[in-house]
């Protein structure tokens, strides 16, 4: 979910160089900003990071459809 920030007490010079990097690179002085944010606090590593934790691939799911597919079988003789 995306918050909205307000944030005071910009100085001008700050304002002016976030202005006309937004200019440089063709964007909104919202998308630079966060972009710098993003970058502040590392959200691009982390997100980088995850992804190859939460990515399976077509031979990791058969691996592990394997490994449960014996956890699947039913002991008729334990339920009689």
């Amino acid at each position: 979910m995306s918050k909205q920030l307000t944030i005071r007490g910009v100085p001008d010079e700050v304002a002016k160089r976030l202005a006309g990097l937004a200019q440089e690179r063709g964007q909104s002085l919202n998308a630079t900003v966060v972009e710098i944010l993003e970058q502040a606090v590392g959200f691009e590593e982390r997100r980088q990071r995850l992804e190859r934790y939460a990515t399976w691939s077509d031979e990791d799911l058969a691996e592990f459809d394997e490994a449960l597919a014996a956890q699947r079988v039913i002991d008729d003789h334990l339920w009689r």
